[in-house]
């Protein structure tokens, strides 16, 4: 009796982890912009660069300024692999120029 006891509670602690582990996390807006910053953040070629991050269903518009072109367009490109990202709106100037329009 005890021996079947425990391998009912066994299967049904087991059940629930796999539940919990199928159970992805919602991505909304604030997740994604906590990633985005992250990645920036980690990012060997543009982890120092403060850029604004501002998300709003799934579009992402990056602002800031950066010394070059391809810093800029890493930013563009790191934002764009985040998952939940539907596109993204490159604000970011170059510290020679204006702002981009």
């Amino acid at each position: 009796m005890i021996k079947s006891f425990a391998t009912a509670l066994l299967v049904c602690l087991l059940a629930s982890a796999v539940v919990l582990a199928k159970d992805p996390s919602k991505i909304n807006d604030d997740t994604i912009t906590d990633q985005i910053k992250i990645n920036l953040a980690n990012d060997k070629v543009i982890g120092a660069y403060p850029f604004e991050v501002n998300v709003k269903d799934g579009v992402v518009t990056l602002s800031g300024t950066a010394d070059t072109q391809h810093q800029a367009a890493r930013a563009v490109s790191v934002a764009r692999k985040v998952k939940g990202v539907k596109s993204v709106v490159n604000k970011i100037t170059l510290k020679n120029e204006g702002p981009k329009k």
